[in-house]
């Protein structure tokens, strides 16, 4: 018998219609387009407008356009992941709210929270039950509603980050494509440099919390800026290593969206050519868990089936990790 794999066999995402520009923040906070473009290369992020609209109310839309273009009913679905850093609340999982709004009715599901390395942990862990055997049909979720958890009178977060979110199907291969390595590490020690202190169990919600502005996104840019450029690059070629790939062999680098010089960086480090580089931070911002779903998404009309691909990330905690996956459709 083959060896089972897990193969993305369908992948989809959506991204609010609000648009925020550079040239908006520049009235909401002291920046100007060009100090963030050069420092992020980002020039707009999508913002989810709305009352009462949560991150599960992005991933619908998401999930439906899947299930519509891989041509199964929402019933079909065994295991949810949802990998998210701002879940509707604490508590149900964000993953059965979205599964009760689909109608999968036969999936079981929880969240993943690793920052902005959620999705490619949660891809990691989805493919374990189709190798295993135990499921056929595990849908793995990256989205943040960012604008939930944003100061936008702190100029440090308010620039950089965005709402979004992208969703791939794992299923069960038997010809050598799907995730094929990973390289997955954490380090708390970072802790204090890329978190939101308020809202857990350590400093639960109080009228303190809430007048210190303590149930924002805080990050430490500098020390967080170097931490990922060389953790992120290192990932990305040691995945490369570990299955003797030069960058001729890869078709297309996905990192992940968090900021220019740190996506050039990991393709510099890993020696992949600028036009194997997928980006689109500049329309999106940092989507955290939606990034790399959401640059699969776009760029899914290119890849073509036997493709190698490197999926590279960092989230705050710290966390890291890639990915190496051969393109299966």
């Amino acid at each position: 018998m083959s060896k089972i794999t897990a193969a993305i066999t369908a992948v989809n995402g959506y991204v609010p219609e609000y648009v925020l520009t550079n040239h908006e923040l520049e009235t909401m906070v002291d920046t100007n387009d060009e100090w963030i473009t050069t420092r992020t290369g980002i020039k707009e992020r999508r913002i989810l407008k709305g009352e009462g609209l949560g991150t599960s109310d992005m991933a619908v839309p998401a999930v439906e356009g899947l299930l519509k273009k891989r041509g199964i009913s929402a019933e079909e679905i065994d295991l949810i992941i949802f990998c998210t850093t701002t879940p509707d609340m604490p508590f149900p999982a964000t993953a059965n709210v979205l599964a009760h709004k689909i109608g999968a009715k036969n999936a079981w599901g929880y969240d993943l929270q690793a920052a902005c390395s959620g999705f490619i942990f949660g891809l990691t862990t989805g493919a374990q039950f189709i190798e295993s055997g135990k499921h056929k049909k595990v849908l793995v979720v990256g989205g943040d509603k960012m604008s939930s958890i944003i100061n936008y009178e702190d100029r440090a977060t308010c620039i950089i980050f965005g709402d979004g979110c992208g969703c791939a199907l794992l299923e069960p291969n038997t010809e050598g494509f799907g995730i094929l390595d990973s390289v997955l590490k954490s380090d708390g020690s970072g802790a204090q440099l890329l978190f939101q202190k308020a809202g857990g169990s350590l400093h639960p919600a109080s009228h303190e919390t809430v007048d210190a502005k303590e149930h924002y996104a805080y990050q430490e840019g500098q020390a967080v800026f170097k931490f990922a450029v060389t953790n992120m690059a290192d990932v990305a070629a040691e995945v490369m290593e570990r299955n003797s790939l030069t960058a001729d062999d890869i078709a297309w680098l996905v990192p992940h969206q968090a900021n220019k010089r740190i996506i050039d960086a990991t393709a510099n480090r890993t020696g992949v050519s600028a036009d194997k580089v997928i980006v689109n931070i500049e329309r999106y911002g940092n989507t955290t868990n939606g990034t790399i779903p959401l640059c699969l998404w776009e760029w899914e009309s290119k890849f073509k089936k036997g493709d190698n691909l490197i999926l590279a990330a960092f989230g705050g905690g710290f966390t890291w990790g890639s990915i190496y996956l051969k393109w299966a459709y």
